[in-house]
């Protein structure tokens, strides 16, 4: 019996081995992709990219930012509800986990563009953007993070630093300009790659340079920077306007086309349509603050049967009383009812927004003027501001209606202005900080609020810089009735990198939803 055990454990090695010496020979041919390839090209890198984080932002748009700016309310009695300024920490969770991992990919458009064989300004400069425009996105939810060390990897760096938010910026500020010289000298890139401007690179760099905007004024109000940001402002706008191009027009707006029109050979699919079902587009009632503005100005983006001519593109369904909203951080046990929602696609509702091909907005033209009205407001660049502001409000009607309204003196303009009154006054004060009361500032910010509908974080990130526009106060919010500053860290980071964690936390306060990021503290 032994000498039989001993026999059948030499064939049993035997067997091994001729396995191991069979695995060992031809290993690289059998373990090569026959159809993959080993190498990519920046053209290819460039469409998933953008389509995976312009996905997630919408997702988070409709259950975090609007929810928490009063766009849309959830009816539920339950804890941890974003619309009362409480949610559970993995809500952090999402975006990183996307944000980051693309960005390895947008880093490696620059690799693949800036070798002599691939050569290409144009790429490099669209990477450049585009890294600025997600690590904004990840500075601005979270505020301290990996960034110079981020994504690192294959270099050995596997626990990153937190770099500082001031530090975060001015290298993006560095990022930008890089791009707007690259971007100058109009190399072509391939047109059925581009998602988002179908291969217009003098597009692009508008959106370097508005983007370039959005990132200094937003930072505009510490004393530290201040100097130079206005400065840069004024530089960009009035000085050399020639040397730095922005969005003017609606046809400048960087956004993904959901039915594949902005690519002659793709087609993009909506995450509302993919990850969000009908019954739940339609699920959550829309705010009495969104709605009633929109109602008392007779919007046309939504009222289209009060004498005004267009389609409304934003596809509101009226409640058991009519266009009426839900009161947004209402306490549990209110009773509330569904009023006014988004219709879904299985109704019959003109427009649609849960199909509609122009929800994909990276950023938009409206918010331009917006940035540009409050500049010239508080007296940073030419003007009074009020230019800016009409300009604003045409370019973010016209975007969900085409030439509804052709410039700020046609008559639908006027009579919208006039009737709606939210027509500029000069004389009101630059800023008031009591509720309810008016101000250049609260103007230029509700109308901005409107004009970023759909838009990421953007109305969340403004609130918080500005305080505009004023928003209702439920009883039954947490936080003390503060509006959250940030997002926590996820758990992956304070797992996988606790030193670097426990070294951001302690330089920029508790990880805490009311810890304050850098730009937002006096």
């Amino acid at each position: 019996m032994k000498n039989i055990r001993i026999k059948i454990s030499y064939i049993v090695l035997l067997a091994f081995g001729i396995v191991l010496s069979s695995c060992d020979k031809d290993f690289q041919e059998i373990n090569t992709d026959p159809i993959g390839k080993g190498t990519t090209t920046a053209n290819q890198l460039l469409a998933p990219a953008l389509v995976n984080v312009l996905s997630a932002n919408m997702l988070r748009n409709r259950n975090f930012n609007n929810e928490l700016m009063q766009v849309t309310v959830t009816l539920s009695d339950a804890e941890a509800q974003v619309f009362r300024y409480d949610f559970r920490r993995n809500w952090s969770d999402y975006t990183w986990n996307v944000w980051y991992p693309e960005l390895t990919n947008l880093a490696d458009i620059y690799t693949i563009a800036s070798k002599p064989e691939t050569l290409n300004k144009s790429y490099q400069g669209i990477s450049l953007i585009t890294q600025a425009w997600v690590y904004s996105l990840i500075t601005d939810a979270y505020g301290d993070v990996p960034y110079s060390q981020a994504n690192k990897g294959k270099e050995g760096i596997l626990e990153p630093a937190y770099d500082k938010q001031k530090d975060i910026y001015l290298d993006l500020f560095k990022k930008l300009e890089e791009a707007n010289t690259l971007l100058s000298a109009g190399t072509a890139i391939v047109p059925t790659g581009d998602p988002v401007f179908n291969g217009d690179v003098s597009k692009w760099r508008r959106f370097g340079n508005s983007l370039y905007l959005r990132l200094l004024l937003r930072i505009s109000r510490k004393a530290e920077v201040a100097t130079t940001v206005i400065a840069k402002i004024k530089d960009i706008v009035d000085t050399n306007p020639g040397n730095y191009p922005i969005m003017q027009d609606n046809t400048h707006t960087a956004k993904i086309l959901w039915n594949g029109t902005n690519s002659s050979s793709a087609v993009y699919s909506s995450p509302y349509m993919v990850s969000v079902r009908a019954v739940d587009f339609r699920g959550t009632a829309i705010t009495d603050f969104f709605i009633n503005n929109l109602i008392n100005w007779n919007d046309p983006r939504i009222r289209p049967a009060l004498g005004k001519s267009g389609t409304p593109r934003w596809g509101i369904a009226q409640g058991p009383n009519g266009y009426v909203g839900v009161p947004s951080g209402y306490a549990p046990g209110s009773g509330i009812i569904k009023q006014a929602y988004f219709y879904s696609d299985t109704q019959t509702a003109g427009y649609i927004l849960q199909t509609d091909p122009y929800t994909g907005i990276l950023m938009n033209c409206a918010e331009v003027d917006f940035i540009l009205a409050e500049a010239a407001a508080r007296g940073w660049i030419n003007g009074t501001g009020e230019a800016y502001y009409n300009k604003g409000i045409v370019d973010a009607i016209n975007y969900w209606i085409p030439s509804y309204m052709s410039k700020t003196t046609d008559a639908n303009f006027l009579n919208f202005i006039n009737e709606a009154e939210i027509y500029w006054l000069d004389y009101l004060p630059l800023e008031s900080t009591a509720p309810g009361s008016n101000s250049k500032l609260e103007m230029i910010h509700k109308q901005k609020y409107y004009a970023m509908f759909l838009v990421d974080f953007q109305q969340w990130f403004e609130y918080r810089r500005t305080g505009h526009p004023f928003l209702p106060k439920g009883v039954g919010l947490a936080n003390g009735g503060v509006m959250p500053a940030r997002l926590a860290y996820p758990a992956i980071s304070q797992s996988t990198n606790p030193t670097s964690y426990k070294n951001a936390v302690a330089a920029q306060g508790p990880d805490e939803i009311s810890t304050q990021v850098w730009w937002q503290k006096p």
